[in-house]
């Protein structure tokens, strides 16, 4: 919307300064064939008094009419100048619509080339089949044929560039890249199961580990109770003077109380 707001400003523009300048042409050369014929007594020249500091000047209208031709004149000698700066308006909008087509036609030809439609090798034929492809595109059908061909010139030197970036190997890297992801996520997925094993297991073995100290203790008590207890029951230990670790009990029963 805003594009064709601008565009109509420009042509609005274009047209008043042409307006302008035709008003100014016509004005300056009315201006001075009336001047030239009052010169030449055959029209009257413009009347009218005029006063300044206290000095009435009565040939203020012969005055005023002389300058405004003089000051019309010397305006049409600006005109070329401003007809050279409307025309570089005119062609670098110009230019810039013909990038515009050539940048469009450009990109249908390169994607066509990236899809392998164009198989000629040499560049005179390469150019060719590309230009015929974009004159039969529909919607490059309004374009000059000098922007197609520019544009069909464009996509045969970036041809290089649409093989390394054609559609099948494109799809074969995202391809590629999918599956390695695919592979990345699996791979996670194991390593997180294998961590929650490892935490299982280390928890087991803590409390294996709690069990086997609980059950050393309570078989150390155990022991020291018993060995409590073989006095009192007339049963004492004795171990045997080999200077080995194992010693041997001998039962030894206490004598009667007499």
């Amino acid at each position: 919307m805003s594009a064709q707001i601008t565009s109509l400003w420009h042509l609005t523009c274009a047209l008043f300064q042409r307006l302008a300048a035709t008003l100014i042409v016509l004005t300056a050369l009315g201006l001075l064939a009336a001047t030239g014929a009052a010169a030449f007594g055959a029209l009257p020249w413009l009347e009218f008094e005029a006063a300044f500091g206290g000095t009435t000047y009565a040939n203020a209208g012969q005055i005023a009419q002389i300058g405004l031709t003089v000051l019309a004149v010397m305006l049409c000698f600006y005109l070329p100048a401003n007809g050279r700066i409307m025309a570089l308006e005119t062609s670098h909008r110009r230019f810039g619509i013909g990038m515009h087509d050539i940048a469009r036609a450009y990109h249908a030809a390169h994607t066509a080339d990236r899809e392998g439609v164009f198989r000629l090798s040499s560049e005179f034929d390469a150019v060719r089949e590309r230009l015929a492809y974009l004159r039969e595109h529909p919607d490059l059908g309004g374009l000059e044929p000098d922007l197609l061909e520019v544009a069909a010139q464009m996509s045969h030197i970036s041809q290089e560039l649409a093989d390394i970036y054609s559609e099948d190997k494109v799809a074969r890297a995202r391809a590629f890249l999918r599956q390695r992801q695919e592979e990345v996520a699996a791979f996670n997925d194991r390593i997180e199961r294998a961590k929650a094993i490892s935490q299982e297991l280390r928890h087991w073995a803590h409390e294996v580990e709690l069990e086997e100290s609980v059950a050393a203790s309570q078989l150390s008590r155990l022991r020291e109770d018993i060995r409590t207890a073989l006095p009192e029951l007339g049963i004492e230990d004795i171990l045997r003077a080999d200077g080995t670790e194992n010693g041997t009990v001998i039962d030894i029963p206490r004598k009667a109380a007499e």
